[in-house]
């Protein structure tokens, strides 16, 4: 098997920001607690790749502070945001900050993974795997538990929060 290393591209990481800024994604936060105190971060790489079983995969940098806490914790929960929640979205994207601080409000599962309050879908998944792919991890979760209720989603495009749509009913 050839390793992404091995394959020579031309593609500038300027290009492939620009392809990507104009692929619209959908927003949650990952959120993670492995003894330490909770964890989270903005993922727009979030992927349903399994109905039987549930599982999910979303994409988190070697470099980020979540990292540590994720490539140990046994579980994360997939906060999914809603078009409200742009500076929730923009709050756990930013660095050097205590995302769980006023005003985020967030509370824990009665198994104590941290979970935002106002998250309008929201599952726990056991974390099965964890592969090196660049300067990421790609995480496999299988979802164990799932709460939602009907919203508007929030979307991230063009390096902005967007919403699309109306609330749709669960």
């Amino acid at each position: 098997m050839t390793s992404c290393t091995d394959v020579p591209t031309d593609i500038s990481p300027a290009l492939y920001r620009a392809i990507f800024k104009s692929y619209a994604a959908g927003v949650a936060v990952i959120t993670a607690d492995a003894g330490a105190g909770p964890v989270g971060f903005t993922a727009t790489s979030l992927a349903s790749i399994s109905l039987d079983p549930p599982l999910v995969s979303f994409a988190l940098s070697t470099s980020a502070s979540s990292w540590p806490t994720v490539a140990v914790a046994d579980t994360v929960v997939v906060n999914v945001l809603d078009a409200t929640h742009d500076e929730i979205a923009q709050r756990f994207a930013t660095s050097g900050i205590n995302r769980f601080a006023s005003p985020t409000r967030w509370s824990r599962l009665v198994t104590g993974e941290p979970v935002l309050t106002d998250a309008p879908s929201q599952l726990l998944g056991r974390v099965l795997d964890r592969h090196p792919v660049g300067d990421h991890h790609l995480v496999v979760a299988h979802i164990t538990h799932a709460t939602t209720r009907a919203h508007a989603p929030l979307v991230y495009h063009s390096g902005r929060y967007h919403t699309v749509g109306q609330p749709q009913p669960v």
